[in-house]
């Protein structure tokens, strides 16, 4: 029976190449980029998912009410994990860890070796409660003294030559003083959202810095492990007043979040989870489907449209005892063969793409058919044959072996109309695709096109270390004097990162019962300049006034929320110090353009306290110019990586994902409108052969080959019109929604709208047009000859 199904299937491929093969590209195509996208998102959504502790692993999350809403925040006091070991029986392990990178990367060296690395601080418990490979040192000694580093292989092997040797020995930290290794961990994996090079003990840190141990600070983020069979609800009643109970402020409220959630659910609005990147997530899952669909669309029009070629063989199959159930199980095997035909190019494509598609995606996904995925892999195209194949199967086993022979078999309106709304579907999808590819890169357009108010595109930026940070003033000093370096200034904190965020500032008239937080950024002189801020109104730090260590300069938005009137001169309260207020600067975007433009503070800072160097330099000679400061930087710092980035690569690093969007919605765009056109194109033949005869009627009276064209081309014109007027509202709801989540966004235009629906229409004409054309060409006396 089996061996009989596969010959039919061969004999009917063979009967009809065109269609087959438009299928099987159709398909293939489909699965191609449902599978990419299927690794993609399996990715996503396994990371974090690989620590032992996965089931029982907390992050501490806090919000904080302020007088125009919630504030959501991943940090806390560096004190919450060891109180919860300590006061809760519910919480089995805890660490507190400082991941803020406010040293940038740190220089490390061993003997003449010297390498940058991102470093984060960590409590004695890290190794216990997270499943990152340790495979030199023990989980509960790594950090039993202060002064214990713990190094990544890829570190020892570049500082050492070998992972072996690195225990015990002592590294050059900054060159500023030594630590021992006491440990040594396999590279983090990319599906940690965790990343770094080494780690430092947190008791070091905050021994130096005692502030960071208050509880009114937010500093650390806090994990823990719970134990098993415990109520996350019960624990989060628990501990949601404990910073109220520890230092009285009652607008702070802790509660827990799975750690594996953190990556993609890592959005909060007014104290609520609203997403993140679980959205991407689902916008391709849905879109990997909707092309899917689009194959399988391609093969049940063009199996239904062929239905009169095949009526004969199923009424005599029908009169010699063929039960329906077989006919149907017969044109089942025929998608399913064809489904796993696709499978099988789809793997050599996906094979082929990967090394691109990593580019794109900037991951590293590899493609082993591991018995997951192979099960993944056969159950979709499974899926996905009998999705194509279920109704041309119900379709052929329907019909009347009798009105078949005596030729009264007719195609129905119902199965036209079919066909038609399978079409307008298809369309459908393509120009909501269409409207979004326009819509998102429009956005990107904006955000880089966008005037932030302050300059980016010529500001170098590095880390302040060694004499450097000791001799600060003189080697600004020495910079402006290098050939094309416009001006150079310093900050505690990189501008368009983090900053010191305060509750703590008080003004004339302000209500005891607002709450509000303020972006502190310390700098020095020339900061303002350098970064070409537009000033509102007053001056910048100046050392021509000698006093600016007690005044302060406030960003537009923060005058607004203080409200007050001719701001320059007047006297406001800042962590319990008076600061008088001698520059308002325009308002500029220190965030990403997802957000309002937040109240900002500058203060002029102790030398001692800055970590960055920001230098404008002139875009001509960059080259030369970037000699000489290395040259510069080595003669200050021997010994030190000179590791620099432009203020501008790091701004357009905040929209990463939203270009990743952009580029992976072109792609699939196209891949979806090429499916869709190889089944119009199947359609247009075959309407066109049905028609033949009427073409060369037509042309014997007189119709011109421009009437004939128009003629074949109507009917699908007004299917994708119908499909245009459908899509595009539910197109612009889609990007409406999209850009929504940006405070600052391009206007959504009609004629985006207009545009993707013209296309659309262009590309159907072309598609349709082709086969019109070749129509209309043929000789009339080959079409009635049979007559």
């Amino acid at each position: 029976m089996w061996k009989l199904y596969l010959l039919l299937v061969l004999r009917k491929i063979r009967q009809t190449r065109a269609t087959f093969y438009i299928n099987l590209i159709g398909l293939s195509l489909g699965l191609t980029s449902a599978l990419l996208i299927y690794l993609w998102v399996y990715d996503e959504m396994n990371v974090d998912r690989f620590h032992e502790n996965d089931g029982q692993l907390y992050m501490v999350m806090q919000n904080i009410e302020i007088s125009n809403g919630i504030v959501t925040l991943e940090v806390g006091p560096n004190s919450v994990a060891q109180t919860l070991v300590e006061e809760m029986p519910e919480v089995e392990l805890g660490v507190n860890v400082f991941e803020v990178p406010i040293f940038g990367k740190p220089n490390l060296s061993f003997q003449d070796n010297k390498i940058k690395g991102s470093c984060i601080y960590a409590g004695k418990d890290f190794f216990k409660v997270f499943s990152y490979n340790l495979i030199e040192g023990k989980p509960d000694q790594v950090f039993a003294d202060a002064n214990s580093i713990v190094i990544s292989d890829e570190v020892a092997m570049k500082l050492f030559g070998t992972s072996q040797e690195a225990l015990g020995q002592f590294i050059d930290y900054r060159n500023e003083s030594q630590y021992l290794v006491s440990g040594i961990f396999k590279t983090i994996p990319a599906s940690s959202s965790m990343q770094f090079d080494f780690l430092l003990s947190n008791d070091k840190l905050t021994t130096e810095y005692p502030s960071m141990d208050q509880w009114q600070n937010n500093t650390h983020n806090a994990y823990i492990v719970i134990a098993p069979g415990t109520d996350i609800a019960t624990v989060n009643n628990k501990i949601a007043s404990l910073i109220e109970r520890k230092c009285g402020e009652s607008n702070r409220t802790l509660f827990l979040k799975p750690y594996s959630d953190r990556y993609l659910y890592n959005s909060y609005e007014d104290g609520v989870q609203a997403g993140g990147r679980i959205e991407y997530v689902r916008l391709f899952s849905a879109i990997a489907i909707f092309i899917l669909l689009m194959a399988c669309i391609n093969f049940i029009n063009l199996s239904t449209a062929k239905a009169s070629g095949r009526t004969r063989e199923i009424g005599m199959r029908k009169v010699l005892g063929a039960s329906r159930g077989s006919l149907a199980f017969q044109h089942l095997s025929e998608s399913l063969l064809m489904a796993f035909l696709s499978l099988g190019i789809a793997i050599v494509l996906i094979a082929l793409l990967l090394p691109r598609f990593n580019l794109i995606t900037e991951k590293q996904l590899t493609f082993h058919l591991n018995s997951y995925q192979v099960l993944f892999f056969l159950g979709v195209t499974l899926i996905t044959g009998l999705v194509a194949g279920s109704y041309p199967a119900l379709y052929f086993s329907a019909f009347k072996p009798v009105r078949i022979l005596k030729k009264q078999f007719r195609g129905s309106r119902g199965e036209l109309w079919t066909r038609r709304g399978l079409v307008i579907f298809q369309f459908g999808l393509s120009i909501v695709l269409i409207v979004s590819v326009l819509v998102v890169n429009k956005q990107i357009e904006f955000i880089r096109d966008k005037d932030l108010g302050f300059n980016l595109q010529n500001v170098l930026v590095f880390d302040m270390e060694g004499e450097v940070s000791k001799s600060e003033a003189a080697f600004l000093s020495e910079i402006r004097k290098i050939p094309g370096i416009e001006n150079a200034s310093s900050s505690m904190f990189n501008i368009i990162d983090k900053h010191l965020i305060t509750g703590n500032v008080q003004w004339e008239g302000k209500d005891p019962d607002d709450k509000i937080d303020f972006h502190m950024q310390p700098v020095s002189y020339d900061f303002i300049e350098t970064l070409g801020i537009r000033m509102k109104e007053g001056r910048a730090f100046s050392e021509a006034f000698g006093a600016d260590h007690s005044n302060i300069i406030c960003n537009e938005a923060a005058i607004d929320i203080m409200g007050i009137k001719d701001p320059v001169g007047k006297t406001i309260k800042v962590n319990g110090k008076a600061r008088q207020i001698i520059g308002v600067t325009e308002n500029f975007h220190f965030e990403s353009l997802h957000k309002k433009v937040e109240p900002l503070i500058f203060e002029l800072s102790e030398s001692s306290q800055n970590m960055r160097i920001e230098i404008n330099i002139n875009p001509e000679n960059e080259s030369e110019t970037l000699n000489r400061l290395q040259l510069l930087y080595e003669q200050y710092n021997p010994g030190f990586v000179f590791d620099y980035t432009f203020l501008g690569d790091e701004n357009q690093a905040l929209y990463t994902s939203e270009k990743r969007v952009g580029i992976l919605s072109r792609y699939f765009a196209v891949l979806a409108i090429v499916i869709s056109c190889l089944g119009l194109f199947g359609l247009a033949a075959y309407s066109s052969e049905k028609r033949a005869r009427e073409i060369g009627i037509r042309k014997v009276f007189g119709a011109s080959i421009p009437r004939i064209v128009y003629l074949l081309c109507t009917d699908f014109t007004v299917l994708v019109v119908i499909s245009i007027l459908i899509a595009l509202p539910s197109g612009y709801l889609i990007t409406s929604k999209w850009l929504n989540a940006f405070a600052y966004r391009t206007r959504l235009e009609w004629w985006y709208l207009f545009a993707a629906g013209l296309l659309a229409l262009v590309i159907v004409w072309l598609t349709v047009g082709v086969i019109a054309i070749k129509t209309a060409n043929v000789n009339p006396a080959n079409c009635l000859r049979e007559e």
